[in-house]
């Protein structure tokens, strides 16, 4: 596949507008005509049972938990509320986020950890036993927890020919090329096109990288396939959340975020209630309320920090 290079970025704004350009793929949801404002969770404790947090934004940036997450996470826990990480990262085995965790001083169970990598896993082993799925996976992919058939595509290009359909992981090592190639392979035979990471984009240092959603949504425009997504803001991640918690009714539970169109569309979507955190992810340094105002995604609740 294509040498790799830096990966690609854009700016906020532009991913604004791809999100809104597909927004007819995302979920329907109906939102509250005004947000409250909390400086933290702490405020708004009381009025959830159970807190989905999204990872980046929420508990950490980059490499470093936010300051004050880990004390917020054990205070949530000790005035009795469940907790669950909910992240659409999908390079590694869920596993492998739980140690991050772990080593950035918090205190999740694997149980608390749901995965869009596991929800695709499920989708993966409803196909016949032979089928072949080829994955765009990055450096150093492993398919061992997913079931299912899976060869790395960026090791072998061959399977653009040969595979019964596509699995998208990580656009890690992912390029223009590649795409025009896949593009083309699609075009030439149509085939089922799996998407683990509905994610557009995910911020870094130098910018919002281009993320799985990204080039699935330009397959489902140029190459006339229709892919499954996998993970927020899709309903199939939020029924894990439901189905571990079938005595807690859905607007008792919180989906906590730093995004509109993952975290709370999804989260709004699936009837829970919704928290926008402002201070460290996709807004951070912007006017959140100009986009909400922009999008009509509006969180029940516009919180400074975790």
């Amino acid at each position: 596949m294509s040498q790799i290079g830096p990966l690609p970025t854009i700016d906020v704004e532009t991913a604004f507008a791809r999100y809104e350009a597909i927004r007819h793929r995302l979920p329907q949801a109906r939102f509250p005509a005004t947000s409250r404002r909390a400086a933290t969770l702490s405020e708004v404790a009381e009025d959830y049972d159970v807190f989905v947090l999204d990872a980046f934004g929420v508990l950490n940036v980059g490499e470093r938990p936010i300051a004050g997450a880990v004390a917020r996470i054990a205070e949530l826990r000790a005035r009795g509320k469940r907790l669950f990480v909910l992240t659409n990262g999908a390079t590694h085995r869920r596993i492998h986020a739980l140690e991050k965790y772990g080593k950035l001083g918090f205190d999740f169970t694997a149980e608390e950890v749901v995965s869009s990598r596991d929800v695709a896993a499920a989708a993966l082993q409803a196909a016949p036993e032979a089928f072949l799925w080829a994955a765009a996976a990055g450096p150093e992919a492993g398919f061992e927890d997913l079931g299912a058939r899976v060869a790395d595509l960026e090791a072998d290009p061959a399977l653009l020919e040969t595979a019964d359909g596509f699995l998208l992981l990580s656009s890690a090592s992912w390029r223009a090329a590649d795409q025009e190639r896949l593009v083309a392979a699609l075009q030439a035979r149509p085939r089922p096109v799996v998407v683990a990471n509905p994610d557009l984009v995910a911020p870094r240092e130098t910018g919002l990288t281009l993320e799985p959603g990204w080039w699935a949504h330009d397959l489902a425009d140029r190459a006339g396939v229709a892919p499954a997504f996998y993970g927020k803001p899709f309903q199939d991640a939020y029924d894990v959340i439901v189905a571990r918690c079938p005595d807690v009714a859905p607007a008792r539970i919180a989906m906590v975020g730093d995004t509109l169109h993952t975290d709370v569309l999804g989260g709004r979507a699936a009837g829970f209630g919704t928290i926008l955190v402002l201070a460290h992810g996709l807004f951070a340094g912007r006017d959140a309320e100009d986009f909400v105002a922009r999008s009509g995604i509006r969180p029940d609740v516009l919180c400074e920090t975790t």
